[in-house]
């Protein structure tokens, strides 16, 4: 058994952010704060609660119509002497406060309010806290259930608790990352007619990057911004060596009215010249968007009980996860995404409450 002290939920959402931040969990290492998490989650008494390794599912099964699904993510990126936490004025610092233990308090405090017996809640309600989140996509803990209790994921509205700076930002951007490789000839540097520059040889491609025109693309109200840019170059051999092999990696973030497929075929389309002249282009990752479905009702009552319009969120999330399985989903938390894997880390203590109150008032059925 842990030695760590039990999670309150009926501790105000500052102080519960506070306890989850000073039980450190960086990307690997969740079990301690899933552990507690998980009993806290069972103690309500009106739950169905569930273990993944070390995900933490919970659910309420009141026969409501609809049904909202809140996630948030465990994990930490590497410590950075921010841990404990610290209070400052309106501010609370440590490792994990935007990104994202202050929505995961958030989560709790909701699931304290609409997790026990008697409790009326407009929507039934499913809450997914994960691991591993900061690193490699194939270790991540909402990925793993989405494998192996897909039916934990779905709903009429996900909402995850991601930093938003208590804005709402729907849907996310696709992302995509491809490697353009030329080849060339070694020679001698004094002697470089005798030889082929492999860098040189990627200038069209870069000055194809330097005219690209991004678009800016409108859906349901939110407008995302794409961008194809170079975001790394690697060639040469020595001072004095005409490099024989260079590469360029470009990353295209682009709006979610694309697919994958559609998003690799623009990116060789661009480069088409390129790659008529000898540049191979490979794409190496490739992760699809996901649409706002702000038009959707439960989206669009959502944005109604926040009282502010949805914005697009310009990077990708784990929204997209939900999005593949048609579920309109939106992040919506306290944190700054400004702040994420700082050494200043922080979240303002006035953005913890009012995202609360919002989150209430839609699943209980009423206004702010």
């Amino acid at each position: 058994m842990s030695d760590l002290p039990a999670l309150d939920l009926s501790a105000d959402v500052l102080t519960l952010t506070r306890a989850l931040v000073d039980v450190p969990s960086v990307s690997g290492d969740e079990r301690p704060l899933a552990d507690l998490v998980e009993a806290a989650l069972r103690a309500l008494g009106g739950l169905e609660v569930e273990r993944v390794g070390d995900a933490v599912l919970a659910r309420t099964n009141l026969g409501r119509p609809t049904r909202v699904v809140l996630a948030g993510h465990l994990d930490t990126v590497p410590i950075a002497d921010n841990v404990p936490s610290r209070l400052d004025g309106d501010r609370l610092y440590g490792c994990g406060t935007s990104d994202m233990k202050s929505g995961d308090a958030v989560m709790l405090r909701v699931a304290g309010r609409f997790g026990v017996p008697g409790a009326a809640p407009a929507h039934d309600l499913t809450f997914v806290f994960y691991d591993n989140e900061e690193v490699e996509a194939v270790k991540n803990g909402l990925g793993r259930v989405a494998r192996e209790r897909r039916g934990w994921l779905y709903g009429d509205l996900a909402i995850l608790l991601e930093g938003t700076d208590g804005e709402i930002e729907a849907g996310c951007q696709g992302t995509l990352r491809a490697r353009l490789d030329t080849k060339g000839r070694r020679a001698h540097s004094a002697r470089s007619w005798l030889g082929e520059n492999a860098v040189h040889a990627l200038g069209g491609a870069l000055a194809t990057l330097a005219a690209y025109e991004a678009r800016h693309v409108e859906i349901d109200g939110c407008t995302y911004r794409e961008g194809l840019n170079a975001v790394g170059i690697s060639g040469g051999v020595a001072g004095n060596v005409i490099p024989d092999e260079a590469s360029l990696t470009v990353n295209f973030r682009y709006a979610p009215d694309r697919d994958e497929d559609a998003a690799e075929a623009h990116v060789r389309e661009v480069f088409a010249d390129a790659i008529a002249a000898g540049v191979t282009l490979t794409v190496v990752d490739n992760a699809g968007g996901a649409l706002p479905g702000l038009a959707e009702p439960a989206a669009a009552a959502f944005v109604a009980a926040v009282g502010r319009p949805a914005r697009a969120k310009l990077g990708w999330t784990d929204v997209a996860r939900f999005a593949a399985f048609g579920i309109p989903a939106v992040n919506y938390g306290p944190g700054d995404p400004t702040l994420a894997h700082t050494r200043e880390e922080h979240v303002l203590v006035e953005r913890l409450q009012p995202t609360e109150d919002a989150l209430v008032a839609y699943l209980s059925g009423s206004t702010v």
